[in-house]
């Protein structure tokens, strides 16, 4: 059966001499390795400010901080995406309130947005899901109109651009995700990007138990609340592996996505999902749209192709009930959508059988 997503780990004779060399150094703790990977990313990306986080969620719980969200606060967010995104918010013990979304983009809807906004909102919280980017430029002017910071989660998204530039570019703060099944991996870990630079030593913080690295601990106070979110150097050390062929497994997820938009193009019942025209997906998962999405589901299945729908949509959670409200254009989207697998693993013979596949179903 092709899997819906599946590890990119270097090989063997790549990967373990850098390991060994820094499980034998005696320093696995945050540390150089960890610097290192953070200028790699930086430059590879050309995404300024970052810091090197244990998880995507550790990096969106510190983003939503800095943001100043504190307990009674409201953040506006998508329930169109995986749960730890929202659980983030309540962790600072605010309250989300669910923005729709576009059904034909599946990204948040700008207008949506808008008419959320109350004096209560800390932060916009938008998610570039499947690797889809959302509509970046009207929802940052709503932000910037407001005074409310923008964070963009681009957990799904690494590589994907907005105006011909990567995202994580156009918010206030931009976090990305390498568990174990996304892009690239570090088997855990995330990253967090600022675009103010005076906000970094309050991040550094935040990171490490309200401390800096570096000052003596018998010289040190700490006078706000920190926690153990620092990236260690193992995990560091196959982040700067996976860097080198980074390009290469992004380009072909984009192959095959830019596959899948042509052959499903001309089969009757079926669209797909799709970003306005500033912005280039890199199609995490392809993300298919039928009205007989159930019944395509069951045929790819039978034929050994791991197509489903993924995530439960957050505002099904008990957990969410304080944020009910109708959201139309989800209901629309999530019973019509249908993942598709599309990364570096999927051969030219695996896309040509799920097309030949959703035209039979």
């Amino acid at each position: 059966m092709l899997p819906i997503v599946k590890v990119a780990l270097p090989a063997a004779d790549e990967l373990m001499p850098a390991l060994e060399k820094t499980l034998y150094s005696g320093q696995i703790a945050e540390g150089e390795q960890v610097y290192e990977f953070e200028k790699q990313f930086s430059e590879k990306f050309n995404i300024k400010n970052v810091l090197a986080m244990s998880s995507g969620t550790a990096a969106l719980h510190a983003a939503l901080k800095l943001c100043g969200v504190e307990p009674g606060d409201e953040v506006i967010s998508t329930p169109m995406t995986a749960e730890p995104t929202n659980l983030s918010i309540l962790y600072c013990g605010a309250k989300v309130v669910w923005a729709d979304i576009d059904p034909q983009l599946g990204g948040m809807d700008p207008e949506s947005v808008r008419s959320k906004i109350t004096d209560k909102t800390k932060a916009i919280l938008c998610v570039h899901y499947a690797g889809y980017p959302v509509n970046l430029a009207e929802l940052k002017s709503i932000a910037n109109q407001h005074g409310i910071p923008l964070i963009e989660d681009c957990a799904h998204a690494l590589g994907a651009l907005y105006a011909g530039k990567h995202v994580g570019l156009v918010g206030d703060y931009a976090i990305y995700s390498f568990q174990a099944i996304k892009h690239m991996t570090t088997i855990d870990g995330g990253v967090l990007a600022m675009a103010n630079p005076e906000k970094m030593e309050e991040a550094k913080k935040f990171r490490w138990f309200g401390m800096l690295k570096g000052v003596p601990r018998t010289e040190v106070n700490i006078s706000s609340v920190g926690y153990k979110y620092n990236m260690n150097n193992v995990v560091a050390t196959i982040g700067q592996i996976q860097l080198r062929n980074i390009a290469n497994v992004l380009q072909r997820h984009i192959e095959n996505g830019k596959y899948f938009d042509e052959m499903f193009a001309k089969v009757a019942g079926v669209d797909f999902a799709k970003c306005d025209a500033n912005a280039e997906p890199s199609y995490w998962l392809y993300t298919l749209l039928s009205d007989e999405s159930e019944d395509l589901e069951k045929a790819l299945n039978a034929a050994g192709i791991s197509a489903s729908k993924l995530h439960r949509p957050n505002n099904y959670h008990s957990i969410f009930d304080e944020s009910k409200t109708d959201l139309p254009g989800l209901d629309k989207f999530y019973k019509r959508l249908l993942h598709l697998p599309c990364g570096w693993w999927v051969s030219d013979e695996d896309r040509a059988l799920i097309v030949e596949t959703v035209k039979k179903g």
